[in-house]
């Protein structure tokens, strides 16, 4: 017999279901992470229009307060705002990043379980550019 297990085998069997288990954990994993930096990036869109809404008191330093980790800073409002919109785009690249990654995963999960591909799952969202000309 070869080093390799045989289909049918029960080593075989195992093997395989714990590959199945391990990709479906991933899939888990990534969905929870993005729904988790979603949920942050609204709280960021919060933060920056609340900051954008607050007018300066006059002869006052437009400074507010903010939170980083266990600190309380109060820095210059535009700062906040500039920090806010910067962590806002990192955000939107990984939420990007990891759904990109979801899509192989789940259609390789498909795949393993013998299952047909779910139609229209790989089709990409339109850019701002693609959608205006589509619209105009």
């Amino acid at each position: 017999m070869d080093s390799q297990a045989k289909h049918g085998t029960p080593e075989f069997v195992l093997n395989y279901l714990g590959q199945v288990e391990e990709l479906a954990e991933e899939i888990l994993t990534d969905k929870q992470t993005v729904v988790d930096l979603d949920r942050k990036r609204n709280k960021n869109r919060e933060a920056i229009r609340a900051l954008g809404k607050v007018q300066p008191t006059p002869g006052k330093a437009d400074k507010t307060w903010v939170c980083f980790g266990n600190m309380f800073l109060k820095i210059p409002r535009a700062d906040a705002k500039n920090l806010l919109e910067k962590d806002q785009k990192e955000l939107d690249t990984e939420i990007d990043k990891i759904r990109k990654g979801l899509k192989p995963k789940v259609s390789k999960l498909h795949d393993m379980e013998g299952r047909p591909d779910i139609k229209g799952f790989n089709l990409n969202a339109l850019s701002k550019d693609e959608l205006h000309a589509v619209r105009h």
